[in-house]
């Protein structure tokens, strides 16, 4: 290792650091997860849509506590595949706050789409509302991720 100049050395870590900002921007979520919960999220809608508030109520907890349970070992982003685990370093510490802030923003979402819809005069609201933003999860969820992760530094 004497023998190695310093242009050499730098490239040697400028390509590591590469390879590893090319692992970290591979984390995520797997695809499965957003399309479950785009699924979840028309079933809220319906339920919200046919006005039974206690249905609609349980529902919605149960939504919370699978999603807490089956969540908690998805959105540290370490295992997006059964082939690869990265350390939480490179993975960043901050996944699960970005998809926090996605979920907040989708319900926030979710109710001004149903808000909109409503004065418009649509019936069903809640279920237009769920329609679309079930869509953008489905679709669009693991980009949207990509973007939060960035911002965040995650």
């Amino acid at each position: 290792m004497d023998d190695i100049a310093a242009d050499q050395a730098r490239e040697a870590l400028d390509a590591a650091a590469r390879a590893r900002r090319a692992v970290a921007a591979e984390v995520g979520l797997p695809r499965w997860y957003w399309w479950v919960m785009a699924a979840a999220w028309l079933v809220l809608g319906v339920l919200g849509g046919i006005g039974l508030w206690w249905l609609t109520t349980i529902a919605t907890l149960l939504f919370g506590m699978a999603h807490s349970i089956y969540a908690a070992r998805l959105l540290d982003g370490r295992r997006r595949t059964d082939r690869v685990q990265v350390s939480a370093a490179v993975a960043g510490r901050r996944t699960s706050l970005a998809v926090v802030v996605m979920l907040l923003a989708l319900v926030g979402l979710t109710v001004a789409v149903a808000f909109a819809a409503q004065a418009d005069g649509a019936e069903h609201c809640e279920i237009w509302a769920a329609v679309v933003v079930a869509a953008i999860v489905g679709f669009g969820g693991p980009e949207i991720l990509r973007v939060l992760r960035g911002w965040f530094r995650a």
